[in-house]
């Protein structure tokens, strides 16, 4: 491991000058960079906590009933939050997060921003990410990868918390000291698998400050299953998070299966909305959601259990 410098910085306007500074990089639970700067693709030369500023650090409810989670907010307590009781989605894919320590250690901001997990960017071998070229994946083992491929790197995003997320219409509020912009999930995972530095937009210099849910976005039905290898401790192979709306809408999303969450087409979200489905008509909506996946040699599997994830998603949430 390198050296770096340790800034605890008073307040978040310090925060955001101290990562201005070249070399800088925030850090909350570390759970991630520190792993990252062992394994050599993080190189700071002063690393800024972010957990102890109170702005970071807290839920609240807004008076027309929407949350502002903030970024630092550790993934352990948002599994249990009562201000989340509106939004079950969440609270489930914050549980399903890695095992009870990493939970504890882990922040909401750091989740969503966390390097992707494929063993040869881990490894650094033979990675564009790297300076490598190509994506070594491709013709090596990519049994855990992404089904639906969006770029050069055939990695799968790892967040569980993104996938559900995404289904409610969070907005993701990112702050330096150039100012404060809004982001949607999706907009915040762009270009993931042709961006060298992040999977993510987010600049060096930039915090995630907040998530926030719309009241529009309580309630309803919803849906979130997980399937892994092991059971526990495990990222997903495929995840999946459904709403249906108390305005009838629907919202279904996967993990596991591309650089970022990836929602199904609207036109498959429209005709579960539209409910009355029987069986065959839910398959066929299912098979349609993931016509566009293309598959590894090694990962076909992750079709079927995608397809089979949304089929429970829709006789959980169409009528």
């Amino acid at each position: 491991m390198t050296g770096f410098a340790y800034h605890r910085p008073s307040s978040l306007d310090d925060a955001l000058a101290a990562l201005a500074e070249p070399g800088s990089l925030p850090i909350g639970g570390g759970s991630d960079l520190l792993a990252g700067i062992e394994e050599g693709h993080a190189a700071p030369t002063r690393v800024v906590e972010l957990e102890r500023i109170p702005e970071l650090a807290t839920i609240t409810t807004q008076a027309d009933g929407g949350v502002r989670i903030g970024g630092g907010v550790g993934i352990a307590l948002l599994a249990e939050a009562p201000e989340l009781s509106a939004f079950p989605v969440l609270r489930a894919a914050c549980t399903a997060v890695g095992s009870p320590a990493l939970r504890a250690m882990g922040t909401l901001g750091g989740n969503l921003a966390q390097r992707q997990r494929c063993w040869y960017f881990r490894s650094r071998v033979g990675c564009f990410k790297h300076g490598g070229t190509g994506c070594a994946a491709v013709d090596g083992e990519h049994v855990y990868h992404a089904i639906f491929a969006s770029g050069t790197c055939h990695a799968a995003h790892p967040s569980d918390p993104a996938v559900a997320l995404l289904v409610l219409d969070a907005r993701v509020e990112v702050r330096s000291v150039r100012g404060t912009r809004m982001l949607d999930i999706e907009a915040l995972y762009e270009g993931a698998a042709e961006n060298v530095r992040s999977e993510t937009v987010l600049a060096g210099d930039e915090v995630i400050v907040a998530v926030h849910l719309d009241a529009a976005a309580r309630d309803g039905a919803q849906h979130w299953e997980k399937l892994t290898q092991r059971g526990a401790f495990d990222l997903a192979l495929v995840s999946c998070a459904g709403v249906r709306r108390t305005d009838g809408s629907v919202r279904i999303a996967l993990g596991g299966v591309a650089a970022g969450p990836w929602r199904a087409p609207h036109s498959v979200e429209e005709d579960i909305a539209s409910g009355g489905l029987d069986e065959e008509s839910i398959e066929a909506l299912a098979a349609r959601a993931t016509y566009d996946a293309t598959p590894l040699a090694g990962n076909a599997y992750k079709v079927q259990m995608a397809e089979a994830a949304i089929r429970r998603a829709a006789k959980t949430i169409a009528n």
